[in-house]
């Protein structure tokens, strides 16, 4: 439930790919809400149910919407996206229910270029968050204690714990790598 991963996209896009996942705890839930953080837009959801692999029907709507329909995802302006998952079956007593989201945010504030440098720059508040650069970038600047490490295909991943009750800053920029010259 505490862990992100962030797969960032070529940052002229703003776009970012989120993967995570979440226990359902609460007996008779029939939903999961996901309230999409301010300034961010939200497309491509897709959600799992992690102990059967059935892909789960979802839909995005606004928060004026949900107060209509009475759907308790707490406090949400008239415009804040929320991507709305239907759970399988709604939850028994003593069970839970793994489920995976994806998604795709645009966040123009999140991650940009300045000049010729990709700049990520965003809060965190769960546990465990993984950044993973676009293929072909290298980290040159870290804000936060991170482990780095190059993955198997190639881009840098960069892993911050926030053990903290409150939310963590993250700030990094990176660099795209020459492209290679064939002998």
């Amino acid at each position: 439930d505490r862990e992100i991963l962030y797969e960032l996209q070529a940052p002229e896009t703003h776009a970012f790919r989120i993967t995570h996942d979440y226990t359902v705890r609460k007996p008779g839930e029939r939903y999961y809400f996901n309230v999409v953080r301010a300034g961010s837009h939200v497309t491509d959801p897709e959600s799992i149910d992690l102990d059967s692999g059935e892909s789960l029907k979802r839909e995005t709507i606004d928060g004026k919407t949900a107060r209509e329909r009475k759907l308790a995802v707490g406090e949400a302006k008239d415009d804040t996206e929320i991507v709305v998952t239907y759970l399988a079956r709604p939850l028994a007593a003593g069970t839970t229910n793994r489920i995976r989201l994806k998604e795709t945010y645009a966040d123009a504030k999140s991650l940009y270029l300045d000049g010729d440098e990709l700049v990520w720059d965003r809060t965190f508040g769960r546990l465990r968050n993984t950044v993973v650069l676009p293929a072909g970038w290298y980290l040159t600047a870290l804000s936060a204690a991170s482990t780095i490490q190059t993955l198997p295909d190639g881009r840098v991943s960069i892993y911050t714990v926030n053990p903290r009750t409150d939310d963590v800053r993250v700030y990094l920029r990176a660099r795209k790598r020459a492209a290679a010259k064939s002998r």
